[in-house]
C-alpha cells in the first residue's frame, strides 16, 4: 500500500480547486484524472479523502455463489456481514472515501440506504460511484457527500455483483488505486495518485496564488490577462522566489 496520505496534506487540498489539480496533473502527464460523468448529488458539498475501493462484475449465479456466503443458485440469500461491500465500507473512516467501480451502470445502484448506514457509522467522507444512487432521499440525511452518475430506483439485482475490495479499479474510466486522493466539488471529481499528493498540492497552492496575483495586476494595470497568463515556468520560479508566501509560512 505504501505510505498513506496524511490528514494534514488532505486539509491543504481544501484550499485549492479540482480545476487547478487537473492543470497540475496534466503538466505531469496524468491527463486521465477527471470523472466526466460522476456528479455531486449533494450539491455544494465537497468530497475529499483517501480512496477505499470496491469493484463490481456483471451478475451471474456461479459468481454470486462464490462471492456471497449463504447464496444459492435459486436466488435465496441470507445476511452476510463479510461480503466485499461490507469489507470495503469497513475499511473507511474519517478522511476516507468509498469509490465504486460499478461498470458505469447508471441504470442501477450498487448500494442503498440500509447498507450505506455502515459509512455513516464509520464517519467516512462519502461515496463516489459510476453507478446510480438509490434511496437518495433516505441517504442524504446521513451527512456524507454522495457523487454518482444520477438517481435511480433500481438496485444492482440482475445487473452487477460486488466482487472484491481495496484493489485497483476504474471509476468512470479513471484509474483509482487504494489510498489515492479523491477530491470533488460541483465541477466534478478528480483523482490524485497518492505518491504525488504532496507534490501536487504544493504546486497548486503556488499556481493559485500566482493566478490571483495576475488577476489583480491585470485589473490594476488595465491590461489583458494574457499579458501575464498563462505563467511560464521561469515566471513562476521568479514569483515563488520573490513574491509568493506559502500558506504555512
Amino acid at each position: 500500500m505504501g505510505k498513506e496520505v496524511s490528514q494534514e496534506t488532505l486539509n491543504r487540498y481544501k484550499r485549492i480547486t479540482p480545476a487547478t489539480i487537473w492543470t497540475a496533473l496534466g503538466k505531469k502527464g496524468y491527463e486521465n484524472c477527471v470523472m466526466d460523468n460522476v456528479k455531486p448529488l449533494t450539491k455544494g458539498k465537497i468530497i475529499l479523502g483517501r480512496a477505499r475501493t470496491l469493484r463490481y462484475l456483471p451478475e451471474r449465479p456461479d459468481l454470486k455463489e462464490e462471492v456471497r456466503e449463504g447464496y444459492s443458485a435459486d436466488g435465496t440469500e441470507v445476511p452476510n456481514a463479510n461480503a466485499p461491500e461490507y469489507r470495503a465500507m469497513g475499511s473507511c473512516g474519517p478522511g476516507d472515501v468509498l469509490v465504486c467501480d460499478a461498470m458505469g451502470k447508471s441504470n442501477a445502484a450498487n448500494l442503498g440506504d440500509v447498507k450505506l448506514v455502515q459509512l455513516k457509522m464509520n464517519k467516512a467522507e462519502g461515496i463516489v460511484t459510476d453507478g446510480g444512487m438509490r434511496d437518495f432521499d433516505q441517504v442524504e440525511p446521513f451527512g456524507f457527500a454522495i457523487y454518482a452518475t444520477g438517481r435511480t430506483p433500481k438496485a444492482a439485482r440482475h445487473v452487477m455483483t460486488e466482487y472484491e475490495d481495496n484493489v485497483d479499479i476504474q471509476c468512470d474510466g479513471v484509474l483509482v488505486r487504494p489510498g489515492d486522493v479523491i477530491y470533488g466539488n460541483d465541477d466534478g471529481v478528480v483523482v490524485v495518485p497518492k505518491h504525488m499528493a504532496e507534490e501536487i498540492v504544493e504546486f497548486c497552492e503556488l499556481y493559485e496564488s500566482a493566478e490571483e496575483y495576475i488577476k489583480n495586476r491585470a485589473e490594476k494595470e488595465q491590461v489583458p490577462p494574457g499579458t501575464y497568463y498563462p505563467p511560464t515556468k521561469q515566471w513562476l520560479e521568479e514569483y515563488k522566489k520573490n513574491i509568493y508566501k506559502p500558506y504555512n509560512s
